[in-house]
């Protein structure tokens, strides 16, 4: 009778070279969990790109050991598998756990940062007080030094009764001159001049020379004048005459017009402010 081989020689060794690698352990733990890798990247809220890089063995993506092993530990926990062994695979593979960094040296560096400064209240109000020590005592000492720091300011700014009769005084406009006069001063001799001034109102009036040509046909505002000269005759329409003051080669027409009352006149050469011609 042979002997065979025991249960434990017949099955076959396993060896590291083996094991499959980091990322391919942990799809076929996804898919035998009967996961997508949408599914996974929702639960762990690893992006779905870097899911596939990692299945596919490209760690290049999780930027960094650091972050690559919180990615395995992560997706190891979601598809039910224990993530310590391929961490530990995972260091094997790409050199090593990176040595702890000193303590030392991060002491170090909280020692030689500076703290900000805070503004030294202390010192500004110190320097308040000061400056308004010094401000209090130049002005009492310009003020009162020699007795006359502080003038009376109304006593030199009145002028004596003499100064005031040695001014002269100031120039006054000269009023304005009367359209009487202005009308007589202005009143060509060879011609026929008409002044129109609008005194109690404003009326239209219309004026137009003596081949019938319009000179003026329009709304005269209370206190406007118009003057119209021809060589020979001047006829003018005056929509309400009460409100119109008329003067006639520089003589005033002492006409009487009625309020609303309408006016057609004419005038000549000849005519000296008497009753105008009718038109």
């Amino acid at each position: 009778m042979s002997i065979g081989n025991s249960p434990e020689e017949d099955r076959p060794s396993i060896h590291e070279d083996d094991r499959p690698s980091v990322g391919r352990a942990l799809q076929q733990a996804r898919i035998d969990a009967g996961r997508t890798v949408e599914e996974v990247s929702a639960a762990t809220r690893v992006r779905v790109p870097i899911v596939h890089a990692i299945e596919q063995e490209d760690f290049s993506r999780c930027g960094g050991d650091v972050y690559a092993r919180g990615h395995i530990r992560t997706l190891a926990r979601a598809v039910g598998v224990d993530p310590e062994p391929l961490v530990a695979q995972y260091d094997a593979e790409h050199g090593g756990r990176p040595e702890p960094t000193p303590a030392a040296p991060l002491f170090e560096a909280e020692r030689i940062r500076a703290e900000p400064r805070r503004p030294n209240w202390t010192a500004a109000m110190v320097a308040a007080i000061v400056a308004v020590i010094g401000f209090v005592g130049f002005t009492l000492f310009n003020g009162g030094g020699d007795g006359q720091g502080s003038k009376n300011p109304v006593a030199e700014g009145s002028p004596s009764s003499g100064d005031t009769e040695s001014k002269p005084a100031p120039n006054k406009p000269d009023p304005k001159p009367d359209p009487t006069d202005s009308a007589i001063a202005g009143a060509p001799k060879d011609k026929v001049t008409v002044m129109v001034t609008a005194d109690d109102g404003r009326s239209w009036i219309s004026a137009k020379d003596h081949n019938g040509a319009i000179m003026f046909d329009g709304l005269l505002e209370e206190g406007q004048s118009k003057s119209f000269t021809d060589k020979q005759k001047i006829d003018l329409v005056l929509g309400d005459a009460g409100a119109i003051k008329l003067f006639v080669n520089g003589k005033e027409v002492k006409d009487e017009f009625k309020p609303g009352q309408v006016e057609r006149l004419s005038y000549t050469r000849g005519d000296n402010g008497g009753a105008p011609e009718v038109g």
